[in-house]
């Protein structure tokens, strides 16, 4: 079975900055991480290998830099790695993203399953994993908490849902997003640390997937940030101090004042 793990580099909270011009993130120069809920889909993929006889390559999409997060991934037992990496790329929402994913995994070819987090934490738009999913028309599970072989072609997959759980078979080849509950990744150990050291990562650009320049990027995306701001802040704030009833008392007279409509 060949698992391919994609992942994304994002930038720390703590340094996010926006391009006037482009109104996307600014990566470059700014200090980024693994995106956490990408680790447990790194997590899932190798349970899989422990249990069974299991390839774990990881796929990530952004600057060079990101090849740190490639390593990190490594140094956790991952066997492969791959770079996609162009200056064609820049700009991609979930659409162009997931066009190049897609086309890198066709490149990749022989693969059973492809796992990512259920979302990442600077777009969080959970887009990107059923939108490659259809573009290799494959079927998808999201929000995955555990996942169990069942045989070579098939998925037992116990999904969170709002309403409870539900249990599905999914076929293979399958694209699965997991959630924490799937598993704590495991920490990195050292012979793992110094093979991803020394790995070689290819490096694959717009002319390696064979996409047209059109379809990549801010050329390829459909969506676009017109504006980002602060919202205005607000000076007309009440604090309620006593205890739990007191302050639940008072706001209730405060809201009844008010006249909200049912009290």
């Amino acid at each position: 079975m060949h698992i391919v793990v994609c992942i994304k580099q994002v930038p720390d909270t703590k340094n996010v900055r926006i391009d006037p011009d482009t109104h996307t993130l600014v990566r470059q120069g700014v200090e980024s991480i693994v995106n956490p809920f990408d680790f447990f889909a790194v997590e899932a993929a190798l349970k899989i290998k422990d249990e069974r006889d299991a390839r774990v390559t990881v796929l990530t999409m952004g600057p060079p830099q990101a090849e740190e997060a490639l390593r990190e991934v490594l140094s956790r037992g991952v066997d492969d790695a791959v770079l996609l990496s162009d200056r064609a790329f820049a700009g991609s929402d979930t659409w162009a993203t997931s066009t190049t994913l897609a086309a890198a995994i066709r490149k990749l070819g022989d693969v059973d399953l492809i796992l990512c987090g259920k979302q990442a934490i600077d777009g969080d738009t959970a887009q990107v994993g059923p939108e490659t999913a259809t573009m290799l028309n494959i079927p998808y599970a999201t929000f995955a908490k555990k996942i169990e072989p069942m045989d070579d072609r098939h998925l037992k997959i116990t999904r969170q849902t709002d309403e409870g759980v539900e249990v599905w078979k999914v076929p293979l080849p399958a694209l699965v997003t997991v959630i924490k509950e799937v598993g704590e990744p495991r920490m990195p150990s050292l012979r793992h640390k110094m093979r991803a050291k020394k790995a070689s990562i290819p490096l694959w650009g717009i002319q390696d997937l064979g996409l047209a320049p059109e379809s990549v990027g801010l050329a390829g995306s459909y969506t676009q940030v017109v504006r980002v701001f602060s919202p205005p802040r607000r000076g007309n704030r009440l604090m309620i101090q006593g205890s739990v009833e007191e302050q639940a008392e008072r706001l209730y007279r405060l809201l009844k004042e008010s006249k909200v409509p049912g009290l």
